[in-house]
């Protein structure tokens, strides 16, 4: 895992081929900016020489804050403890970075809302009343009664699905099966449960992880983990939680600035973002990014992991009864 202090970004640009040819590259450094835009340099002018040679490079790495190979996080570091980071992410919340303690995020399956009647059925049932109902009145009345029964049949349907989702439990009940499954064939695991506003967070505690071994992907598989979660797990080279609210639950609507850049100690004291943040912060107070629910499997401990854990459920509020967001 890398979380780079300071960035850069470099810009080559030339007529090749009768044409305009732009390249861009990030670089980054935890010793100064100077040491950055030199990494930039160096990187940009391999790749704008690889360009010109007629490989199929990207012009420019996209501005997204991480996900993207080669590339490390890209967030304003906020606090550091050992090789434990804690950034801001492109919306404001606070975000923990770990090469080593594994979170596998579980994102619940939607609840049935709105039209759920399939079309060709919809045909069916409209069409069918509605020709049922023009031998007794005229076409206007007619229509009136397939639309009322398409509705009527809908809201039927929809009742029938969620009756079904909600059912042994509904969403969150088949997500802790899942846990509760893989503990049972994994009876040497301990896995700590987190509810969160759209799903559940497990935390492993016995041991570390490198996020390329194999047994985090069979957990990944089997908890049917968040898919972006997982690739930035093997990207990046770590695993992640977010700490604090979405800034959206909190009912805001005004989004922190700059959203995404290569960051520098300049673009964190912008005064309009520290206002944002004081605002959020204040808001954050009342909510908890999530609620711990139960341990399945073994007691056991790693120091590094029960480091994370404490970390984790303090600044995340996870003991406290807080609405979650």
């Amino acid at each position: 895992m890398i979380v780079p202090e300071y960035w850069a970004e470099a810009r080559r640009q030339t007529r090749h081929g009768g044409r305009s040819v732009t390249v861009r590259r990030f670089g980054w450094s935890d010793d100064s900016e100077d040491a950055a835009q030199a990494h930039a340099e160096l990187r940009v002018q391999g790749a704008f020489d690889a360009v010109l040679a007629g490989e199929a490079l990207p012009r420019r790495e996209p501005l997204t804050n991480y996900g993207v190979m080669g590339v490390p996080i890209r967030e304003e570091i906020v606090e550091r403890a050992g090789d434990l980071v804690i950034t801001r992410n492109s919306y404001g919340a606070l975000c923990l970075n770990t090469p080593d303690v594994l979170f596998a995020d579980m994102d619940f399956e939607a609840r049935p809302s709105g039209c759920v009647m399939p079309l060709a059925t919809g045909v069916l049932v409209g069409g069918a009343a509605f020709a049922a109902a023009v031998l007794a009145m005229d076409w206007r009345l007619a229509a009136a009664v397939a639309i009322a029964v398409l509705v009527v049949a809908n809201l039927a349907m929809l009742g029938w699905r969620r009756h079904r989702f909600d059912r042994d439990g509904g969403a969150e009940a088949r997500a802790l099966a899942r846990v509760a499954a893989f503990s049972e064939a994994n009876p040497d695991w301990h896995l700590r449960t987190y509810r969160t506003a759209a799903g559940l967070r497990v935390l492993v505690m016995h041991r570390t992880f490198d996020p390329l071994e194999p047994d985090v992907d069979r957990l990944f598989q089997a908890l049917q983990a968040d898919s972006l979660y997982a690739t930035m797990c093997r990207l990046q080279h770590c695993f992640r939680a977010r700490l604090t609210p979405k800034p959206w639950r909190l009912d805001m609507h005004r989004r922190i600035k700059p959203r995404s850049a290569a960051w520098s100690r300049s673009q964190a004291r912008l005064p309009e973002r520290l206002d944002w943040i004081a605002d959020y912060e204040a808001k954050s107070k009342e909510f908890a990014a999530c609620r711990y629910l139960r341990a399945f499997g073994t007691g056991v401990i790693d120091p590094k992991a029960g480091q994370v854990m404490a970390m984790h459920d303090a600044v995340a509020r996870a003991a406290q009864a807080l609405p979650l967001a």
